[in-house]
């Protein structure tokens, strides 16, 4: 089925902030599948539009659209950023942690660099005694082996018994 323009964007307003309508509410008030919404909800996604995964508010948002949103307010004023987040049903105070939040991620990922790192070189160092500890053990077994053949050659050449 075909829907008009108008209809599709006053159906995506109900999903969009400060609304944040779950699907399954929207398709079962506007007798639209899910997944004809969940597609709109794809395409406006793609355009740029900011819209949470579900009805979970603010805090539902995917980690992309909180970083668009943090990009489009960098350059905002407080009354600017007021209405923002009025506009989208958000709280200042979110985007400022969502924006720390990003401005960290750099660090966040040097540190586990250099965690795994130093995990990375304590594994090679660990695999490298044991190939020693290896190495060490076979040369024994066969030092052990060719004792063991040639008590036995001994013994049959001087023509003693088996034990």
């Amino acid at each position: 089925m075909k829907y008009s323009e108008e209809r599709r964007e006053a159906v995506l307003k109900k999903l969009f902030p400060p609304n944040n309508r779950p699907i399954s509410e929207v398709a079962e008030e506007e007798g639209i599948s899910a997944a004809t919404l969940y597609l709109w909800r794809k395409q406006a996604r793609d355009d740029g539009q900011l819209l949470p995964e579900s009805g979970a508010g603010s805090e539902g948002w995917s980690s992309r659209d909180k970083f668009n949103a943090v990009l489009e307010t960098a350059a905002l004023s407080e009354t600017e950023l007021a209405e923002y987040c009025r506009q989208r049903g958000l709280y200042p105070e979110q985007i400022r942690r969502w924006r720390q939040s990003c401005e960290g991620a750099n660090e966040r990922t040097r540190a586990a660099s250099r965690q795994e790192s130093e995990e990375l070189k304590q594994e090679r160092k660990r695999s490298r005694d044991l190939q020693k500890e290896l190495r060490r053990k076979e040369a024994a077994l066969a030092e052990t082996a060719a004792l063991l053949t040639l008590r036995k050659k001994a013994r049959a050449i001087w023509g003693e018994e088996e034990e």
